[in-house]
């Protein structure tokens, strides 16, 4: 279950980085994240599509605690203003 987890977290903090990339126009950034989201998503969909429950509830515990982190580390870049 901790790798269902992960693979969740990842995909969903990328996912909230893409959306920070996008919107400051870093075309680098929305392109490793892109292909990084789908990597991830790809790793992903076998793994949910036959799972328990408890399964289902670490993939949905790393996808909120990725997108969190995602804003958490969005904010700070924006404050950081990076050149």
């Amino acid at each position: 279950m901790i790798r269902l987890f992960i693979t969740a977290y990842l995909q969903v903090a990328l996912v909230s980085a893409n959306t920070w990339f996008v919107a400051q126009g870093a075309w680098a950034g929305v392109a490793v994240c892109s292909f990084g989201i789908s990597y991830v998503w790809t790793l992903n969909v076998k793994k949910i599509s036959a799972s328990t429950t408890m399964q289902r509830i670490a993939y949905s515990s790393g996808a909120m605690l990725g997108g969190l982190t995602g804003m958490a580390l969005s904010m700070f870049i924006s404050k950081t203003k990076l050149p």
